[in-house]
């Protein structure tokens, strides 16, 4: 019999890694012979890996900066009702056209909170098809903080109301769900967890070896950890180690330049490589932030690590993964509020000197697990 489409809406605001992750689960989806559509609602990314999932693009929209307060379109203008509406009709035009047997939101109702206008729709439309779509949130290990107790239940009725599962892309012996979300009891039964999604490993690189690596996303927060960067290295016990910078391409080139040009002797500034992993594996102690994707590279790799979590405009979700790793003894934390020249030199110096990562069993295959798991419901 042959296997019902999969359709997946995934929306990214500032970085890329949710688009990323949605991606490699649709790579190993249309493996399995499932017809995908990766739908996204997000800027442009040039060269994503689909694999043989089909790709369509909604008009783009991101948000205007780290509040995620107002989401604006490719050229800065304000979401408003007219493109909206271009959304919703485009995405319920994929939907009519596929007919998918499953349709996997990314984040919602967990997230993307801004666009129920197009989501709300998208799940009245699968649910009257006949027959009707299953419906499926794919979700990372850790939610930010809502300190409106109200928003907590409003994501668990919808799930009641709405889904049939959530996907829970974590191992719940390292980070269960209600670790982030303190009604998961009541969609208990709905819950899957099908382990860390982490991308296949990159091929092996030339350089990195002994470095210290910095890398970062494309925000303001990643321009400041690297510039405390380029100022670190003097002040850091072993001066002559090379220190690497992997600038993420959505700093912009005015910056990047700026960056390359202060660079002292000894430390590389260039942009985010496709062999990142590679240069992991090979460097003497990684710093970053605490994104998901990056995490997942850090445990794949097994590389010394200081973690830099991205904490502005209340979000919690970095900070929380970083301390968790912390504890484990997998990496070293910074608070985003310690970070400093002087402050990054001595978490360097530290990781250095301190007791290699102290690594136990944790279910990392999560991208395979989702494929299965949704390659089966397309069947049902």
């Amino acid at each position: 019999m042959a296997h019902g489409p999969l359709l997946i809406h995934v929306q990214h605001l500032l970085g890329i890694g949710h688009l990323t992750r949605a991606a490699a689960i649709a790579r190993a989806t249309a493996r399995r012979g499932v017809p995908v559509v990766l739908v996204s609602g997000g800027m442009p990314v040039p060269n994503l890996d689909v694999g043989g999932a089909r790709f369509a693009q909604l008009p783009p929209l991101r948000a205007e900066d780290a509040t995620f307060d107002r989401l604006v379109d490719d050229r800065g203008r304000a979401l408003d009702d007219t493109l909206r509406a271009a959304r919703r009709d485009r995405l319920l035009a994929l939907l009519a056209e596929t007919r998918p047997r499953v349709v996997m939101t990314e984040m919602f109702p967990f997230g993307r909170r801004k666009l129920r206008f197009e989501l709300l729709p998208l799940l009245d439309a699968a649910a009257t098809m006949d027959p009707p779509a299953r419906i499926v949130c794919s979700v990372r290990d850790i939610l930010v903080s809502k300190p409106d107790p109200g928003r907590h239940a409003e994501m668990a009725d919808l799930v009641e109301a709405r889904f049939d599962r959530v996907l829970v892309h974590s191992d719940p012996a390292a980070v269960p769900f209600e670790a982030s979300f303190p009604l998961a009891d009541r969609i208990r039964e709905r819950l899957f967890y099908t382990g860390f999604v982490v991308a296949p490993g990159s091929a092996a690189s030339p350089d990195g070896h002994g470095e210290i690596v910095v890398s970062a996303g494309g925000g303001p927060r990643g321009a400041h950890l690297f510039r405390c960067a380029l100022e670190a290295r003097p002040r850091a016990r072993d001066r002559d180690r090379t220190w690497r910078l992997l600038v993420a391409h959505g700093i912009d080139p005015a910056a990047f330049e700026a960056l390359r040009r202060s660079a002292p002797n000894g430390v590389v500034v260039e942009r985010a490589r496709p062999d990142f992993r590679g240069l992991l594996r090979n460097c003497a102690v990684s710093v970053s932030q605490a994104g998901y994707n990056t995490a997942m590279d850090i445990l794949a790799t097994g590389c010394r690590a200081v973690l830099v979590p991205f904490a502005e405009a209340g979000e919690t979700e970095q900070t929380q993964r970083a301390a968790i790793l912390a504890r484990r003894g997998l990496a070293r934390l910074l608070a985003d509020s310690d970070l400093s020249p002087g402050g990054l030199a001595r978490a360097v110096d530290d990781a250095l000197a301190g007791p290699a990562p102290r690594f136990s069993p944790i279910k990392m295959d999560g991208i395979e697990d989702s494929a299965s798991f949704l390659t089966a419901l397309t069947k049902m």
